[in-house]
């Protein structure tokens, strides 16, 4: 069974659909922008059905609970998408929040606001804090339960301080990218952010 790649990213809001826009495109993926959402509202199964229809990988998929305590809708969906039978999950990019009551996850390294790559967590503005290997999440609530082979931490996508703005690249999101794509095996050094594509599937 030929199985789709994914990377999923744990924020959904205006700012990450932007983002994950501009990276899916940059590395000649798909970005499944109809799982864009505060709170994510399509469900697994849909998100599924849109993942498989993409015509090139890595597809990036975006879930949010909108600070929903436990597993809500956008980690249940993703549950969904993490265990189905067709889908390989090469990563997890999980982005900090400010509520450090709610939830947190293991993270296998961080991305700072300053490009640093470390076992450190960040906060919601990419600053490294004291934890080593956790971060505290709106949407992480069940990612320890499952096998994901990657989880990196970062900061509140395409905002830190307009560090990670797409007028200046993405940076920390698309070095965020770059790791999973790494361990996975892939070149980076191929894609030159000059994709044409269609980078959005709606439907």
């Amino acid at each position: 069974m030929i199985k789709k790649r994914v990377i999923l990213i744990t924020d959904g809001d205006v700012y990450a659909k932007k983002t994950i826009q501009y990276v899916a495109k940059y590395y000649g993926g798909r970005c499944i922008s109809a799982s864009f959402g505060n709170p994510t509202l399509l469900s697994g199964s849909e998100l599924v059905k849109l993942i498989l229809k993409a015509k090139s990988e890595p597809v990036f998929v975006m879930f949010d609970d909108s600070g929903f305590l436990g597993e809500g809708a956008g980690e249940q969906a993703l549950r969904y998408v993490v265990t189905h039978e067709q889908i390989e999950v090469l990563g997890v990019i999980a982005v900090a929040s400010k509520t450090h009551q709610s939830e947190w996850t293991k993270v296998h390294v961080t991305v700072d606001r300053d490009l640093q790559v470390s076992s450190h967590g960040v906060d919601k503005s990419g600053i490294q804090e004291m934890d080593i290997g956790r971060i505290n999440g709106d949407t992480v609530y069940c990612l320890d339960e499952l096998h994901i082979p990657l989880i990196v931490g970062i900061g509140d996508i395409g905002k830190m301080a307009r560090r990670d703005d797409v007028k200046i690249g993405a940076p920390i999101t698309r070095k965020a990218v770059e790791i999973i794509l790494e361990r996975n095996g892939y070149n980076v050094s191929q894609w030159n952010g000059k994709s044409s594509d269609i980078t959005e599937i709606d439907e």
